[in-house]
């Protein structure tokens, strides 16, 4: 039986941050986007906004990690507004769209008439919809991470052959052996640590760094 995962297939993330304002019967929508990593990270966007635009009637929220079909995390905020008139339409747009690492806020300013259910979840959704349409975009794949130790003889040709394999290079320690600390795509980890093998003639230390991370 093999338990060798699967390669993963790459996935498209948001490039940079953007922006866009709907407006909707006098209330603005602010939106944001925002590409992220961790629930850490958005949450600290989401509380930067709040401190750079005060006074604001909502600041809804949704973010999603990893691939938008296989998140392996989401979360959303309705922030008072109604219960499902905002968060979860905005985190059902980054789905449908495929943004994966992504978090929207929308920075609600009020302005004196009420939409409404059906009229919030119209302008939440749109809003993120509408702000997307501008986004740019590049692929991500996912990885784990690994490091490993070879001798300063062997570090020129495993250099030249992570290259080779499009395989990104973290860091390089240098200690009494060379560790080199890798984002290897999943599902390669096998492949490469035979090639190792083979190129330092079995002369080397190989060793998972933890959880899977996103590169």
């Amino acid at each position: 039986m093999n338990d060798t995962p699967s390669p993963q297939k790459p996935y498209r993330v948001l490039a940079e941050p953007c922006q866009y304002t709907l407006e909707e019967k006098r209330s603005l929508f602010h939106t944001h986007l925002f590409p992220v990593e961790s629930r850490e990270q958005a949450l600290a966007h989401i509380e930067a906004l709040r401190q750079e635009q005060p006074g604001a009637s909502h600041y809804c929220w949704a973010y999603l990690l990893g691939p938008a079909d296989q998140p392996q995390s989401q979360a959303f905020s309705d922030d008072g507004e109604p219960s499902g008139t905002a968060g979860k339409p905005m985190l059902n747009v980054l789905t449908q769209r495929g943004a994966g690492d992504s978090l929207a806020v929308i920075v609600r300013i009020f302005g004196g008439v009420k939409l409404g259910a059906g009229g919030l979840v119209r302008a939440y959704s749109g809003a993120v919809s509408q702000a997307l349409d501008s986004a740019q975009w590049r692929e991500v794949t996912p990885t784990t991470a690994v490091s490993v130790a070879v001798d300063f003889a062997h570090e020129e040709r495993l250099r030249h052959q992570l290259a080779q394999d499009g395989i990104t290079l973290s860091d390089v320690d240098y200690r009494q052996q060379v560790w080199l600390h890798i984002a290897v795509p999943i599902g390669e980890q096998q492949r490469l640590e035979s090639r190792v093998q083979e190129l330092t003639s079995g002369q080397y230390q190989w060793q998972p760094s933890g959880g899977d991370r996103l590169d």
